[in-house]
């Protein structure tokens, strides 16, 4: 299979160059130093081990009218960078392309094939001017999930944290022919891939944790640990889900394990800075609109009230404006 991966950071570079290895031909969308780096020696792989590989065969460009039609597109940037690249994800396609959408929160298509009084609907955290949905065709898309958790440690240098799982659905909720053979080639390359006629589901089960956890560890500097352990955040997260659970509920989403089973495995997690500290501490922009952002709107149209997720979400959205207009980091550090 012929697969472009637009966005070779973390979870694209893991991806991408899992398939190479499997011997898939891959392609790589990527910029500056990580472009240069990959280009001249490859991207290297870390494993969860500790173990190393190098691509060899993997091609890179920074334009995608450079790369020329592919079979598949594994569109792994962060859901704030889409809108900018989306009208050049065209160039990547012929007739029967299929495009993987990665990013974390509720994504721009989830009301298309979504039967119901909110069918067709625009979500607009995630596409606020509609570019997205006039540049990708909803009829190429397959949702997914990601759970692995991987850092980009250095230009064209993946490393492998924990995890090789993902999700991967249909909007209409069936299994193609297109899905199964996406699905093969991904396990076929190691990853251990669910298939599922419901990713809408899979969707808010990721979020359900994101939601609360990242906007409160970026606030307080806090690991999942210590917010699950103290009882005021504990209890801030749970009453933020439980608003989230309503929204769900309306949109014919029910959870498969309750609340407080939720806070428990993240608080088994342990001492891990959710990837919203992780940016703060970088001074990267953070994905709050996917993640908060998004389901304040659909709190709205579903007429919930959600007055615990609005007040983290008006601190949080202070915050990123505050930190990242000169690209300023915010870490906190013991005397």
């Amino acid at each position: 299979m012929k697969i472009a991966v637009v966005g070779a950071g973390a979870i694209g570079g893991f991806l991408g160059a899992r398939l190479s290895f499997a011997g898939e031909e891959v392609t790589f969308i990527a910029r500056g130093a990580n472009l240069a780096a990959i280009q001249k020696d490859g991207l290297r792989l870390v494993e969860e081990d500790g173990s190393e590989r190098r691509t060899t065969t993997a091609r890179a460009f920074e334009k995608t009218i450079d790369a020329g039609p592919h079979d598949a597109i594994l569109l792994a940037v962060k859901a704030h960078q889409v809108t900018a690249v989306a009208q050049s994800l065209e160039a990547l396609c012929h007739a029967e392309t299929t495009v993987v959408t990665m990013q974390n929160g509720i994504p721009w298509w989830y009301f298309h094939d979504l039967p119901g009084p909110y069918q067709g609907r625009q979500v607009k955290n995630a596409d606020p001017d509609g570019t997205i949905g006039r540049a990708v065709d909803p009829r190429r898309i397959i949702g997914s999930v990601v759970y692995p958790a991987t850092h980009l440690v250095a230009p064209g240098v993946v490393q492998v944290v924990e995890g090789n799982r993902f999700s991967l659905g249909e909007l209409d909720g069936s299994i193609s022919p297109r899905l199964k053979a996406l699905a093969h080639a991904l396990g076929h390359a190691g990853f251990k891939i669910r298939t599922t006629a419901d990713i809408r589901g899979e969707i808010w089960l990721k979020l359900w944790g994101n939601l609360s956890f990242n906007p409160i560890s970026a606030l307080t500097h806090a690991t999942l640990v210590d917010i699950c352990q103290f009882p005021l955040t504990r209890e801030l997260a749970r009453a933020m889900m439980t608003e989230a659970e309503t929204i769900a509920n309306k949109l014919g989403v029910t959870f498969p394990l309750p609340i407080e089973r939720r806070i428990a495995g993240a608080e088994k997690v342990g001492a891990h800075k959710t990837s919203m500290l992780q940016d703060i501490e970088q001074g990267r922009p953070i994905e709050l609109e996917a993640l908060v952002g998004s389901i304040v709107e659909l709190g709205v149209l579903t007429e919930t009230p959600t007055p615990h997720i609005d007040a983290v979400y008006a601190c949080a959205s202070l915050l990123a404006k505050t930190v990242n207009p000169p690209h300023g980091r915010l870490t906190i550090t013991s005397a």
